[in-house]
């Protein structure tokens, strides 16, 4: 599991980063008010979630660890993948999606 990123922002996208950490580039999905507040060439930490698939590895990342477990509890909701995950981290907060969610 890949629980942390620190590293330095190689592009952005609107929906994903790529993070140079040594000399490797992982693409990190990422709400895009995150994407949009990474500027190439930054030192950035991600807490980061991976989402381990049949076909795919794919890392999702948040600015805090409290982001990265609403995302975990909202992928154990019946219907809700990753990306419906992200998207609805991108209109609630945390806090907000707490109180929805319980």
């Amino acid at each position: 599991m890949i629980a942390f990123l620190r590293g330095l922002v190689h592009s952005v996208n609107t929906d994903h980063l790529v993070v140079l950490t040594g000399d490797l580039g992982r693409l990190v999905y990422v709400t895009p008010h995150f994407a949009a507040s990474a500027t190439r060439g930054e030192a950035i930490e991600l807490h980061t979630f991976l989402v381990v698939r049949e076909d795919s590895l794919t890392l999702y990342g948040f600015a805090s660890g409290e982001e990265r477990d609403i995302f975990q509890v909202l992928l154990g909701l019946s219907g809700v993948g990753p990306r419906l995950a992200l998207a609805t981290l991108s209109v609630f907060s945390p806090q907000q999606l707490k109180t929805i969610v319980s």
